[in-house]
């Protein structure tokens, strides 16, 4: 799957790199689908998927011999495993994620030791970073192993734990704010978010940094034409919980007004087997308005690919609902000099404010976000300037170069304080 942690992480190893520093990117669970070089290519995967998921589900596996695992959990089991699911449901898999976060007390107790058996044959490290909070199950072993501070980026992971059923959900909240105090420093991409986690994991303040998402910006500076007719684009994974099916309805109301003459939709991102059957809903409702013929979807595109997409567009729009905590899309539009109309909700109203790229809409409902892309649509001039004034923008504030720079001073403090 096209995971956006992922590709921020990657994007921030490089950026690091760029700049002198020796990183090492660990991969867990699945090989990594990426749009830009590996910058995990040299390290082996911990936490392999199928090993995880089986040692959950067996007694007799966690315990079976080293060679086992080792067949079972091959690169062959693991690449056919990483392509029959596009995501994982957390409502499925509470129990293993309380597993996880019990690390070295957990069913996968195992893969921790293998891990911190391998991180002693390397370089020892000045610091740790956990690629989100889901992973704080690591922290204690890797601070009496390593005797170094162990700091956790912050990414979505409440509105995964919060789909769960209560009685789960209330239980991994509860050790995650228990591992969360022996965790030297957490890093939010939005304020938004950092308020929310701050609550969730019962942090204080002096524990809880912000430092905005940023991306590499090569590609993004190829000329923007606006289209004519006008586009709307829809960017993220294809799902409900990215509002895809709001943006699909949105659009059936404005070409039953016809406001706007020829008005055209476009739809890319990331697309797996599970998501198959929504998207094909989308289409089947479109074609029941006779419009199918107006919309096209580009699914699972290269990165030159989703440059190319996003300057094709006059507007994007990816209406979630969840509680985004950044959202990558908002400032690739940005970048590729397109305006966004984003809900007035989670973290849209702050990097919109932050960046002057578009505007916010009432929440609740197809027909508010349908009036504000008619009303952006209307003032196409408008709207271009808009687009370029974000574009420099996030050139300056929201860049993998400036996030790494930013990181590194943080380190340098924790590191010289401990």
């Amino acid at each position: 799957m096209y995971c956006g942690n992922c590709f921020r992480d990657n994007a921030l190893v490089a950026a690091l790199r760029k700049e002198g520093h020796e990183v090492t990117m660990v991969p867990l669970y699945l090989p990594l689908t990426l749009d830009e070089e590996d910058q995990s290519r040299e390290t082996p995967i911990f936490f392999n998927g199928v090993n995880v998921y089986l040692e959950q589900q067996s007694s007799f596996y966690r315990n079976a011999p080293r060679w086992l695992h080792k067949m079972v959990g091959s690169e062959k089991v693991l690449n056919w495993a990483a392509k029959q699911v596009g995501k994982t449901k957390a409502e499925e898999v509470g129990e293993l994620t309380i597993s996880m976060l019990n690390g070295e007390e957990g069913n996968q107790a195992r893969e921790l030791e293998e891990l911190i058996d391998w991180l002693a044959t390397q370089p020892k490290p000045d610091v740790v970073l956990l690629s989100n909070s889901l992973l704080l199950g690591f922290t204690r072993r890797l601070k009496e192993a390593l005797g170094i501070p162990v700091i956790c980026l912050l990414q979505n992971e409440a509105p995964y734990i919060d789909s769960m059923p209560e009685e789960l959900r209330a239980q991994v909240w509860r050790i995650m704010a228990d591992r969360a105090r022996e965790t030297d420093q957490f890093i939010a991409p939005s304020n938004f978010y950092a308020e929310h986690m701050r609550e969730k994991l019962k942090l204080p303040e002096d524990r809880l940094h912000v430092i905005y998402n940023g991306i590499n910006h090569e590609g993004f500076d190829a000329e923007n034409i606006s289209p004519t007719p006008p586009v709307i684009g829809f960017f993220s994974r294809m799902c409900k919980d990215k509002g895809l099916d709001t943006l699909v309805d949105a659009f059936i109301r404005l070409k039953t007004n016809n406001h706007i003459p020829q008005l055209k939709l476009k739809i890319g991102g990331g697309c797996g087997p599970t998501d198959e059957a929504f998207v094909q809903r989308m289409r089947e409702r479109l074609h029941a308005k006779a419009l199918l013929g107006d919309v096209e979807f580009h699914p699972n595109l290269s990165r030159e690919e989703k440059q190319d997409f996003l300057r094709s567009l006059s507007v994007l729009s990816v209406p979630a609902q969840f509680g985004e905590a950044f959202g990558f899309y908002v400032i690739e539009a940005m970048a590729a000099g397109v305006p966004v109309v984003q809900p007035r909700c989670a973290s849209f109203p702050e990097l919109i404010e932050a960046t002057g790229g578009g505007v916010v809409y009432d929440h609740q409902g197809t027909e508010s976000l349908a009036t504000a892309l008619e009303k952006m649509l209307h003032n196409p001039s408008e709207a271009k300037l808009l687009g370029l004034k974000a574009r420099e923008t996030v050139r300056k504030n929201f860049s993998i170069t400036k996030m790494a720079k930013q990181l590194v001073s943080l380190l340098d403090k924790l590191t010289k304080s401990n």
